[in-house]
């Protein structure tokens, strides 16, 4: 069906813009409604026997030549997400590496041990854990990062065994469609599927596969991991953040300064791990309120094509819209500037003397702002990052590894499912388990070994001797 055929049909229909450049729209598609999806889950769970039965080395073999061919096909999917999904051009290099890299850690997967074998608590015989796959995996993934995150959805679940259909979110259709192209061709049919649309197609999705992968809002992820435990399907949904960086007194101020104005200005703020509160304990509150202005002063923004650009545009007007409506009101210290010409870009914001009750403190904004919080105390900063629904990621920022290790007792106070010490709070290292606590995630971890758990459910297998005469 053709863009106009479908307007005229009242068929909902997906466009993809520049973030850029809104003029420029990358395509116009209309969406296949929520039977398409039924057939195409179907056709997937049809295709899954044969694609576990063809063995380790076979599945080995298919997630190795997805990852040469998304290699070779490198640049191009580089300029891709940065027309579609305005990511910098570094960044989006980055992304496709780490996209390959995730491949080849994944193709190795098949040959891991898929359980173990014990003795009987009396008499002869053996007692088996093996690790079987589901079926047909349904992911539900984002736009800000359109190659990664669907691939370190989509390779753990291929290699136990299950196939794939993944509903990519409609602002990176395009990437999605050619990342489909891409590993469509080193897999057999209906293995891997992408199913564009919106929540008619999610909907459809939940309602009929057999494990559920979702990164998204809170909201959504609260109604998917609902709906799927009511199915009793096996869900994860990684959702929101509202990420602190916790400076202390004996920290290398500069330093610190550089690693949180890389997490909330890079790509605009637009991650889940980005930094949206920076807790300053004791006397680093006035060098560090200098130093991070600063740097956020100086952070490269705007045309993502440039190599040198750190903060693109947002993804949308409603997103840019959203940004600026946050630091109304407020004192910025840097940034609190909309920037003349096309495209949704908003300059890196750090604003203080924010008010307790401030949706900026308990809501997340997914843009490049946040706010400067003072604290007495590292146990008073602990309090400050926990306050919070949300509980991802937080960094710790201080001069020596003694000073940390003193810290550990206060840091374990902590309710977030990572911490990163001298390190951005943006960042994530694919071959560990990645997710938070409370608001944050629902369900088992994903990526690393965690995520063949996941996508497999554990049976145990009692063998015993016939009974001879």
């Amino acid at each position: 069906m053709t863009a106009d055929l479908a307007e005229l049909t009242g068929v909902a229909l997906l466009t993809s813009r520049n973030p850029a450049d809104p003029a420029d729209v990358l395509l116009r598609i209309p969406a296949p409604g929520g039977f398409a999806v039924a057939d195409a889950v179907e056709r997937a769970r049809a295709a899954q026997a044969g694609w576990l039965r063809g063995g380790a080395a076979a599945r080995s073999a298919a997630l190795g030549a997805v990852a040469a061919a998304v290699e070779a096909a490198g640049p191009e999917l580089a300029a891709l997400a940065v027309r579609e999904v305005g990511k910098p051009l570094t960044e989006a290099r980055a992304e496709i590496a780490r996209t390959v890299a995730i491949w080849r850690y994944y193709a190795q997967a098949p040959f891991e041990p898929t359980g173990a074998v014990h003795d009987t608590a009396a008499g002869p015989g053996l007692l088996l854990t093996r690790r079987r796959p589901y079926g047909v995996a349904g992911l539900i993934t984002p736009w800000n990062f359109p190659f990664a995150i669907p691939s370190w959805k989509a390779a753990p679940a291929l290699a136990v065994g299950n196939t794939v259909a993944l509903k990519p979110a409609p602002e990176a259709t395009a990437c999605a469609l050619r990342l489909a192209e891409i590993v469509e061709k080193e897999l057999p049919e209906g293995v891997f599927t992408v199913l564009p649309g919106g929540a008619t197609e999610g909907n459809a999705l939940v309602s009929a596969a057999d494990v559920v992968s979702f990164t998204g809002s809170t909201a959504v992820g609260r109604a998917v991991a609902a709906y799927a435990t009511a199915r009793g399907v096996p869900v994860q949904a990684e959702m929101g953040g509202l990420n602190a960086a916790i400076v202390l007194p004996d920290a290398d101020i500069g330093q610190a300064a550089a690693h949180i104005a890389a997490a909330l200005a890079g790509y605009a703020g637009q991650k889940c791990t980005a930094t949206s509160r920076v807790i300053a304990v004791g006397a680093a509150l006035d060098p560090l309120r200098e130093a991070l202005a600063e740097a956020l002063r100086a952070v490269p923004a705007g045309d993502p094509a440039d190599p040198a650009t750190v903060c693109g545009p947002l993804i949308d007007e409603r997103a840019r819209d959203r940004v600026a409506g946050a630091w109304q009101g407020l004192s910025a210290l840097a940034g609190g500037t909309l920037p003349s010409g096309p495209g949704w870009y908003a300059a890196p914001t750090l604003v203080e003397k924010v008010p307790a009750e401030h949706p900026l403190l308990h809501e997340e904004v997914f843009g490049p702002i946040a706010a400067l919080l003072p604290a007495d105390d590292l146990a008073q900063a602990v309090r400050i990052t926990n306050s919070v629904p949300y509980g991802l990621v937080t960094s710790v920022h201080t001069a020596g590894l003694d000073t940390a290790l003193y810290c550990l007792d206060a840091l374990d106070g902590l309710d977030t499912g990572m911490v990163r010490i001298n390190a951005p709070s943006s960042g994530v290292d694919f071959h560990l388990p990645f997710g938070g606590a409370r608001g944050s995630s629902h369900g088992p971890r994903e990526q690393g070994r965690a995520a063949l758990d996941f996508y497999a459910s554990s049976r145990t297998y009692t063998l015993s001797p016939a009974e001879t005469t």
